[in-house]
Parts: C-alpha cells; structure tokens; sequence
C-alpha cells in the first residue's frame, strides 16, 4: 500500500466562480489529484470550495478540516471531513498531515495559516516542505514583510512562488518527494 499524499490549499473563503484566486485552486485541485494527490482544505467557501470541487471532478479525495464553533455548513465537494473545536487544532491539522502547501489569495486567516507553516519550516519544528504562494498577490505583500519586520534571504528560500495553477503543481509534484510527515 502506498502513502497517502495529502496537499494543503489555503486562501479566502470571499470568492465564488469567475474570481481569479476560485478559478485557480478549481484547476489546483484538478492538477493535484490527477497528480496523484489528496486535497486537504478548510473546508468551507471560495478558494476551499473551488480546490475541493476541482479534485472531485477528477475523481480525488478531499479533506475537509472544519470547525465545530462555525456556524456555515462545510462545501459539498469534501468526500472526508475532520471537525476541531479551537482555531489552534483546525490550523495543526492543515499542517500536520501536508507533504506541501499551496496558498492563493485571501485575508487574515490565510496570512495566519502561511505565517504559522512559514515559521514551523524556519524553525524545523516540521520537515523542508514545499510552500507555495500562488498569485501576484503575494509577491508585494512578502516585499513588504521583507522592508518593514525582520525577514531575510535565509526565510525569503522557504517560499516558493508561482503565477498559474500549473506551475504551482509542478512545484509541488518536484519538492514533496521524499517529504515524510509525521
């Protein structure tokens, strides 16, 4: 029996179909799980929806991490879902479980999860993974990490960027082989 794959998509839950950032993680889900991989989201709308519909059109497993305190129903598209009761449990089981990462826009809750996988590869607390930031979003945003706190070349390494769906499967498909996660 083989290991089962599993790949985190983060971004915001404020996008429906025709945005850019749903469009994108539609076709991310459908690369990843003709790729081989399961998707593992949030759970809910936007960006988590479209990810998790992408890899249902193709035949993929979807894996939802929700929350017990959120009142909306998770998307239609998760084939497994996982309930936690505190933020902190939610956001250890997106990462734990992950050979790699994928990040398309969003708010705050998307700057948390990329900021905690982020510092979790910095310090090593888990092993090199590959964190993508899918988006021209991004590119600004950490230029602005890097001028005003303390964010230099050695972080800067751990992220990988990528403007279309495609590239940032093919990162993900090259740099998680190999990742064991515990």
């Amino acid at each position: 029996m083989t290991e089962e794959k599993i790949v985190t998509i983060f971004g915001g839950s404020k996008c429906s179909e025709g945005y850019p950032e749903y469009e994108q993680a539609l076709m991310v889900g459908r690369l990843l799980a003709e790729a081989g991989f399961t998707i593992c989201t949030g759970g809910y709308l936007g960006v988590m929806e479209a990810a998790s519909r992408g890899a249902r059109e193709k035949g993929g497993r979807v894996l939802g991490i929700v929350m017990n305190q959120f009142r909306a129903e998770p998307n239609r598209y998760l084939t497994d879902k996982v309930a936690t009761n505190h933020f902190y449990d939610r956001l250890q089981g997106l990462i734990q479980r992950s050979v790699g990462f994928i990040a398309l826009k969003g708010g705050m809750g998307t700057v948390t999860e990329i900021s905690l996988v982020w510092n979790k590869l910095m310090t090593q607390v888990i092993d090199p993974r590959p964190l993508v930031l899918l988006g021209e979003c991004w590119k600004p945003v950490v230029k602005s990490w890097e001028e005003n706190l303390v964010v230099g070349a050695e972080e800067l390494s751990l992220l990988n960027f990528s403007d279309t769906a495609e590239e940032a499967c093919q990162i993900i498909v090259e740099k998680s082989k190999g990742v064991k996660v515990n």
